[in-house]
């Protein structure tokens, strides 16, 4: 039997550690892994239990009725992706899922509007919003805890990421693997890291999430039932002038037996305000560590990864 990242890992409690101790292993953690496993995270069983059961109605829905909600024209931010659009960077094989995103609304006249779209919804399913709009929050509101334990990780004072991350460009993805014949290739998401500071991922314990090893080995990831995988995005690495690594990572198609079984996950994509400048931070600089990248926005950062995965289109 394969060795799984669980075996390796460390599941880490959010509710038994103190902060200090917590933020020594996270850290640790995302520095050898660019990954971790969080339980106790505080957010609410029931609000994510119906969130699986709105996301499992909503991809059932005809295929027609989900394509009014085609998210093409605001560059896949907001609304309905169709299976096999999306394509990890440098791949040649589309992805075999499709997805719907929520992200954050900003009030009328807001500087920041320009760079994020607003929601839309699905008509069909009007408890769809009020779920999501929840789910939401309480990604949000854990994504900034976990970062407080990265800054305390790396000196920083604890709160430091919340001015970064204040109406940050966030996104919750509802994800669906279609099932597959059992002829199907074995990818059903190719290798990539994520773009933002950090994912936080809720599902994978349904199986078939790989991340690869510093040795360039594939390991599965499976946390246990209603625990988070979290891994570092390349943001959070440009960031921290790659102290803190983004992990590849794909999905790939279960046994033959098996793929006739759809898969579920719910990823949340924590991003930096559009107008944060994203620049290596002092204490992860020096003679042996010299910068690797130049400043850019977070902006200008997210729009020239979203042309390479083919979400948003021309140079």
């Amino acid at each position: 039997m394969s060795e799984s990242v669980l075996e390796r890992v460390p599941v880490l409690s959010m509710a038994n550690m103190t902060k200090q101790d917590f933020a020594a292993a996270f850290g640790e953690s995302f520095q050898r892994f660019g990954f971790a496993m969080v339980r106790d995270h505080g957010m609410d069983m029931g609000l994510i239990n119906k969130g699986w059961a709105l996301a499992r109605r909503f991809f059932a829905l005809p295929e027609e009725t989900k394509r009014r909600y085609d998210a093409a024209a605001n560059g896949g931010q907001r609304g309905y992706t169709a299976f096999g659009v999306e394509i990890a960077k440098g791949a040649s094989e589309n992805d075999l899922k499709e997805f719907w995103h929520v992200g954050r609304d900003l009030p009328a006249g807001d500087p920041l509007a320009e760079a994020m779209p607003p929601n839309v919804w699905p008509a069909e399913m009007p408890e769809f919003k009020p779920a999501f709009s929840r789910l939401y929050a309480e990604f949000d509101r854990v994504g900034g805890e976990l970062l407080s334990a990265i800054a305390l990780y790396l000196g920083l004072p604890e709160r430091w990421f919340d001015s970064a991350i204040e109406n940050g460009n966030s996104i919750l993805r509802l994800l669906h693997y279609p099932p597959v014949s059992p002829q199907a290739p074995g990818i059903r998401a190719g290798a990539h890291e994520d773009i933002n500071l950090i994912t936080l991922l809720l599902g994978a314990e349904e199986g078939g999430l790989e991340l690869r090893d510093r040795d360039g080995n594939w390991l599965p990831v499976v946390p246990p039932p209603g625990a988070l995988a979290i891994n570092v995005g390349d943001m959070l690495q440009r960031l921290t002038n790659y102290r803190l690594p983004s992990t590849s990572h794909r999905v790939v198609n279960p046994p033959p037996e098996r793929r006739g079984h759809a898969r579920y996950s719910m990823p949340f994509f924590l991003h930096l305000r559009p107008d944060f400048l994203i620049d290596a931070l002092p204490q992860c600089v020096d003679a042996d560590h010299p910068r690797r990248d130049p400043p850019i926005t977070a902006h200008d950062y997210l729009a020239e990864r979203l042309r390479e995965i083919g979400l948003i289109k021309g140079k």
